[in-house]
């Protein structure tokens, strides 16, 4: 039997922009919504949409389609810079005992 790591190490924050780089939204920007630790996915606002069914509970109510996002995997998305409009890396830069994230391409501090 094994056992699954649940290390979850990851630069991006909620509400960060991001691009998707693999699969069938690939180029797409979006904000994170929530992060999925347990499984290393995401959720991105308008990226990965699935259309799901909710069956009527009473009489009343009628059966409908709900499109939502599902999640996807963090190695498929990457910052995304809107300055230059293309995807970045980001890393940490500390100043007097302050630590700051860094995007690379752009030069900047988030």
């Amino acid at each position: 039997m094994t056992i699954k790591s649940t290390n979850f190490k990851t630069k991006l924050r909620k509400d960060d922009e991001v691009i998707v780089l693999s699969g069938k939204d690939k180029g797409k920007t979006g904000k994170i919504i929530s992060f999925l630790t347990a499984k290393n996915r995401v959720i991105v606002k308008g990226i990965n949409l699935v259309k799901d069914t909710k069956k009527a509970k009473t009489a009343e109510e009628k059966s409908q389609f709900i499109t939502r996002e599902a999640s996807i995997h963090i190695s498929n998305i990457a910052y995304y810079c809107l300055e230059k409009k293309v995807a970045s890396k980001i890393c940490y830069l500390f100043d007097d005992n302050d630590k700051k994230r860094f995007v690379k391409k752009e030069s900047k501090t988030i």
